[in-house]
């Protein structure tokens, strides 16, 4: 009888530790290749399938604009609202010239039609740069923690990409920070180490030194969002025509937009102060 039960309590532990020991294998088992397939679907996914509709604070810089907006997004399209302008408030003359603008996008099809071939051509663009993840780099696993998983990417020498942006990305080299539990992109930066021809720099060049960020968060819902955007690059095009995407974005403030509202209820919104009390954004345009 002691045998037997000896035997037991030693056949238990060792079922015990497999369990235990079983965890980490089996998320050691995804290769790095592994995991960027598998975030990259999910991104792909869920930008097909999230049409969650947000209000939010947007601060943008670039070397001709410095302003911070309220956005409020709709199913027909987005509508936003300039608080600050250079660090200052508008005037209400300026302020004016920024409702003109939201009546504009209201009245005007043509307008609206080419502001939703814009946002196409960027989604067309953000997917293309996602597909070339997989197959454009080299990959590492360079650590986990806190739910987390950091890789380092480099550039595959025989890979080559067709278009031009897809071939500044495929020469940067950087990190890709992975939330472990839900497989979606957290953080991703790149630098570029050295200069990118185009026709042997007779059409152009990007500058080494080159360097992008962005940072997604899930914002509520399950709905992840870029709430951070770092781009610096530089360099020539044909003819000596410079080359400058120095852009900082930053979002924040999240909230859904209520269902039902289409771009005439979101002007009103706007109008109203609606949208800013949302948020809890004070808003003055006066003086």
């Amino acid at each position: 009888m002691r045998e037997t039960g000896l035997r037991r309590i030693l056949f238990a532990s060792l079922a015990i530790f497999a369990l235990f020991a079983a965890a980490p294998r089996a998320a050691s088992a995804q290769s790095p290749d592994d995991i960027v397939r598998k975030v990259v679907k999910n991104e792909l996914d869920a930008d097909f399938n999230d049409h969650t509709a947000w209000m939010y604070r947007d601060a943008y810089k670039s070397p001709d604009k410095d302003i911070v907006k309220i956005v409020i997004e709709t199913q027909q399209g987005n509508l936003s609202e300039i608080i600050q302008d250079g660090g200052r408030t508008p005037s209400p003359q300026e302020h004016q010239l920024d409702l003109s603008r939201m009546d504009q996008i209201l009245t005007d099809p043509s307008l609206r039609a080419r502001m939703k071939r814009n946002e196409q051509h960027d989604g067309e663009q953000a997917r293309d740069m996602m597909n070339l993840l997989p197959n454009a780099f080299i990959w590492q696993i360079a650590g986990r923690d806190k739910g987390e998983v950091t890789l380092t990417f480099r550039p595959k020498p025989d890979f080559s990409p067709s278009s031009m942006s897809g071939r500044v990305l495929a020469a940067m080299a950087g990190t890709m920070v992975v939330d472990e539990e839900h497989m979606r992109l957290r953080d991703l930066s790149g630098h570029l180490d050295h200069e990118v021809l185009f026709g042997w720099g007779i059409l152009g060049r990007i500058n080494a030194g080159g360097t992008f960020r962005i940072v997604r968060n899930d914002v509520g819902f399950g709905s992840w969002q870029i709430t951070e955007m770092h781009v610096h690059i530089s360099g020539h095009a044909l003819f000596f025509k410079t080359i400058g995407d120095q852009e900082d974005e930053i979002t924040s403030d999240y909230h859904r937009t209520p269902d039902g509202v289409d771009l005439n209820k979101a002007s009103q919104m706007l109008r109203d102060g609606d949208v800013a009390r949302e948020l809890h954004i004070e808003t003055h345009f006066g003086a």
